[in-house]
């Protein structure tokens, strides 16, 4: 396995090779690079399996390195100190990030999870990566499915609801997606997006309701004949943002 480690400071470069290492992967080939400009030489002129790349940088960040490269043909994990704008971007495009200081059982987790990956590289999953960055406007979520992953306009998504570990969204034309991420993932992603969390079990998007009907917590009437039930603990929170 080609592996690179792309960090302007030494010391994160060194921590992340000592982890490498340390989980027997001392046989993959490693190029470690703390400086953004040979990074892109590196990017372009060799074939990796899998970059460690830090966001923030001098001359190139790690999304204008990205955005460079004329062809993305690897995995990428972000590391980065925390970036409330940069990390939104990333888990918009359901791509993976570790956050400095990188903690030991963080990285494994990241780390097996690629090993585990049968998928190939996403393509548009970077594109929707620098759409966000450039344009500030997350209009557009990757959504993990069993098919691989799938691009959806936010608008169109008209609720989602929790199936054990799974989320079920379900979309304008009847569309439905089953996500493999859970339902709290998706709040935490989109509650600032007009969505609303109304029971345990779901959350709907406040621009598709059609109508609300009183009662202990309620119910609602979604555009596409849906009904929803609102908890009474959550109600007071849903009507607040109507």
């Amino acid at each position: 396995m080609k592996i690179l480690i792309v960090d302007d400071e030494a010391h994160c470069t060194d921590h992340l090779l000592s982890l490498i290492n340390k989980k027997t992967l001392n046989k993959s080939e490693i190029d470690v690079c703390n400086n953004s400009k040979e990074a892109l030489k590196l990017m372009i002129n060799k074939s990796y399996d899998l970059v460690f790349l830090d966001i923030e940088m001098p001359f190139l960040n790690g999304f204008d390195l990205l955005e460079t490269i004329p062809e993305i043909n690897f995995h990428v994990i972000f590391t980065t100190a925390f970036d409330k704008y940069a990390l939104k971007a990333i888990k918009f495009s359901a791509l993976d990030y570790l956050l400095k200081p990188i903690e030991e059982e963080e990285f494994y987790i990241a780390l097996d999870k690629f090993l585990k990956q049968e998928s190939k590289v996403d393509k548009k999953q970077f594109s929707s990566l620098i759409d966000n960055v450039r344009n500030k406007k997350f209009s557009k979520i990757a959504i993990p499915s069993m098919d691989g992953i799938e691009f959806v306009e936010v608008n169109d998504i008209i609720r989602c609801k929790s199936d054990s570990n799974y989320t079920r969204l379900f979309l304008v034309n009847k569309r439905e997606i089953i996500s493999s991420k859970t339902l709290k993932e998706y709040e935490l992603l989109l509650k600032e997006y007009g969505f609303s969390r109304v029971h345990n079990s779901d959350m709907i998007n406040l621009a598709h309701i059609k109508k609300y009907i009183k009662g202990d917590g309620g119910q609602v009437i979604m555009n596409d004949g849906s009904e929803v039930e609102v908890s009474r603990r959550r109600k007071e929170e849903f009507l607040s943002g109507l």
